[in-house]
């Protein structure tokens, strides 16, 4: 029997209902009062400067009244994203922000959770991976970085992130795609792209690899050779060869993209795909990637999720040939 206050409650889900079937703007653009957005990672990186470019937009479409972010960083996500499945659970207007690294960290952390428990929304934006060597290098080509590789891989030290993260990652396929054992290879993990530069410009290492933003001033300047970038094909205002033309069969985008926590019904989960679609469609978003060299590479629903399942097969693949994964 039905109460007077679920009756109470029926009469103002109506008039919700009908307020918002009488604004088909609002409708159309599934706006939130405040948005949670997540950020697995410290203040300052890559995921966190798309949590906050996302805000700015979100706020200046109005498509959101306010958002509220939270950083939980440590081990490439692998820290945050229990605390984002577990005490996040079921939140309608969250979204965590993650990529390609978190995939590796949690393969390469032993993680008990894995990033499959979320609910895929959407994949933004990817930036593709750069292979440099100092400017006075012998080596010339990505021709001759891989002779070099396969002559002695324990002779060339290549400069990256993380172990089990995307420079690492995109190394081991490379290795791979060369017919050189991945454990072979000889990696040097820096915290992060400064001391990384630093180790290459230094001389104390053969190579390093990173996204193209991290060296790109550097490239500029002279004072790094880009042998070739891990993009399909060429890049406009860029004038560096791909992997595949320098005939190294790999292809690799350091990706971001935005997960809800799980819990959610399938109509929230549809709300939350609207409202990042036409966040992604609007001019002021488009200028952002444009203004940060981020490639738009939009991808949604179903067949984000299925995307997110060959990458975590993928890259549980390479990590296990690096001797990073069981």
């Amino acid at each position: 029997m039905l109460t007077k206050r679920d009756l109470l409650k029926a009469s103002v889900a109506l008039g919700g209902l009908s307020l918002l079937l009488g604004r088909p703007e609002r409708a159309a653009a599934q706006m939130v009062d405040q948005l949670q957005i997540f950020v697995p990672a410290a203040p300052g990186g890559g995921w966190d400067q798309t949590a906050r470019t996302m805000e700015q937009v979100l706020k200046a479409e109005k498509l959101i009244g306010s958002a509220q972010i939270t950083n939980v960083p440590g081990a490439g996500g692998a820290v945050g994203l229990p605390q984002f499945i577990n005490q996040w659970r079921g939140r309608p207007n969250a979204l965590m922000v993650g990529g390609l690294v978190m995939v590796g960290a949690l393969i390469a952390n032993k993680s008990p959770v894995k990033i499959t428990q979320t609910v895929p929304i959407a994949r933004l934006t990817g930036e593709f991976e750069v292979l440099v060597v100092p400017a006075d290098s012998p080596l010339k080509t990505a021709k001759d970085f891989a002779a070099a590789l396969k002559t002695d891989p324990k002779k060339v030290s290549v400069a990256g992130g993380s172990a089990g993260g995307t420079d690492h990652i995109l190394l081991g396929m490379i290795g791979k795609a060369l017919g050189v054992a991945p454990r072979d290879l000889t990696y040097v993990a820096y915290a992060g792209g400064g001391p990384a530069l630093a180790a290459i410009l230094g001389g104390h290492v053969t190579a390093g690899i990173s996204g193209f933003g991290e060296f790109g001033e550097q490239i500029k300047a002279g004072k790094l050779r880009a042998l070739a970038i891990s993009a399909g094909e060429r890049q406009p205002d860029i004038d560096v060869p791909t992997l595949k033309e320098e005939g190294i069969d790999v292809e690799l985008f350091n990706w971001r993209g935005v997960f809800a926590p799980p819990g959610i019904s399938a109509a929230q989960r549809e709300s939350l795909i609207a409202l990042i679609e036409k966040m992604a469609n609007s001019n002021a978003w488009k200028e952002e990637l444009r203004k940060r060299d981020w490639t738009p590479i939009l991808l949604t629903g179903d067949a984000y999720a299925k995307f997110i399942e060959n990458e975590n097969e993928r890259v549980t693949s390479v990590l296990k040939d690096l001797g990073l994964a069981s």
